[in-house]
């Protein structure tokens, strides 16, 4: 069985963010390593689990409101770590920007990457209610 275009990109989608997660929560400081970072890293792959499980699943109901909790947590955690300042490090490259400007970029695009994930995973679950599998 193929997947439709949308679970196409949703994969492309959450993969990106992860990568980009991945990068910055290896800066997070050493403290942190096993406890918000490792949290956050874990709420990403419960998402994803959640995903492959959606796309077989026929009756789809609890696993989409599982994803759409566990991404809820995501952002929460993210916007957590931007507060506490873990988004301000020094990555080594030269730049003329500020670490207040790197931290907003950084959290800026995590942003960017975790809601537009929400749209998708918002549009599922639209999707399924529309087609009464819900």
């Amino acid at each position: 069985m193929t997947q439709s275009s949308g679970e196409v990109h949703l994969n492309r989608k959450f993969m990106e963010l992860i990568k980009l997660l991945n990068i910055y929560l290896n800066h997070f400081p050493k403290h942190e390593k096993f406890a918000l970072s490792n949290r956050i890293r874990n709420t990403a792959y419960e998402i994803y689990d959640n995903i492959s499980e959606g796309q077989k699943r026929y009756l789809k109901k609890t696993t989409l409101s599982n994803l759409d909790i566990a991404h809820e947590k995501l952002r929460m955690q993210i916007y957590l770590a931007y507060e506490l300042g873990y988004f301000r490090f020094k990555d080594g490259k030269e730049t003329d920007k500020t670490p207040e400007e790197l931290e907003g970029h950084r959290f800026g695009s995590l942003s960017l990457l975790v809601d537009e994930l929400g749209r998708m995973i918002g549009g599922w679950i639209k999707k399924m209610k529309d087609d009464s599998r819900w």
